[in-house]
Formats: C-alpha cells, structure tokens, sequence
C-alpha cells in the first residue's frame, strides 16, 4: 500500500514522502495515529497543490529577504564608545545594540539572527553576519569610533568656578 507521510516517521521518511508500506502497518499505526494517509488520485493531488503552494510561498520569503539583505548591505552603523589606550573599549557592542540601532533606522531585525563570533571590543570597522529568513546571508558593517571624553573635563571646570564663587562670597 502506499501512503502519504503527513509527520516524519522515523526509517520510513519525512514530511510529504510517499512511501510503500505493508497494509498491516498503515491500518493499525500510521492512520490511526495521523502520521499518514492513503496516497490515491486525490491525496497526490492535494499533496502536490500544497507542495506547489508551499514552494512558491518560500520563493517569496526569499525574494523579500534578498531585496531586505541588499538594503542592509548598504547601511553603516556608527557608534560611539569610551576607548583605551590601544582602542580598547571599555564595555563591548553586542548584537542588541547592532539591533537597537537597526530598529531605529527602521530595519526590524531579531538579535538571534545577528551573527556576532563574539561581541566587538576594539575601535574600528567590523563587519557583522546577519541570517535573514530563508537562509538569505547579509554583511553589516559597524564603525565603532572612541567617544571623546570633552564633559568631564568640562564639568571639573564649572566645579572650580562654583568652588571659586564660594570662596569669594
């Protein structure tokens, strides 16, 4: 008898595969158990209109994350980040921030799909591997540039004149 698998069965095959099994086998496990159906002229048809529909619904997911990931390919992510000696930052850029910034120019991106080895620890330019759906890859790139640190001693400055001020009062 042949049958259309509607779940993975394991050694028999995957989702849609239409296999031949004993009849014992379909009739007392895999139809009353769901995991199949009885592969006639109007199962197969069925089964092929959905393949059909499914193939097509996945050349669309892949048409849009591609036209996503050419978009992506040309925007620069800048960030600004206190830095040490050597370029060393103190803290590191994670792939939250590379999503917090892509949302606020409008790409929603989810963090699981942005692909850090690890987090960026070092002033320069990184690149930064994005996952589309569809399997759809994509290179951001990400300037990380030394914040300069001009308010603090800008601050030291007005608490010497307030202290100043208070010795002449």
């Amino acid at each position: 008898m042949e049958v259309i698998l509607r779940e993975d069965v394991a050694h028999l095959g995957h989702i849609g595969d239409v296999v031949k099994v004993r009849d014992g086998y379909a009739r007392n496990y895999l139809f009353p158990r769901g995991l199949a159906i009885l592969a006639d002229k109007r199962n197969v048809g069925e089964l092929e209109h959905h393949r059909r529909v499914v193939d097509e619904k996945r050349r669309r997911v892949a048409k849009t994350a591609q036209e996503l990931a050419d978009k992506l390919t040309l925007v620069r992510l800048e960030f600004s980040a206190r830095a040490g000696e050597g370029g060393k930052l103190f803290g590191s850029i994670t792939n939250m921030d590379v999503e917090k910034q892509l949302a606020e120019k409008g790409f929603q991106i989810e963090r699981r799909r942005i692909r850090l080895e690890e987090p960026i620890k070092s002033v320069g330019e990184h690149s930064v591997s994005i996952t589309l759906s569809a399997g759809v890859p994509c290179q951001l790139r990400v300037l990380v540039v030394a914040q300069n640190d001009e308010t603090a001693p800008a601050a030291g400055d007005a608490g010497d004149t307030s202290s100043s001020a208070g010795a002449e009062g």
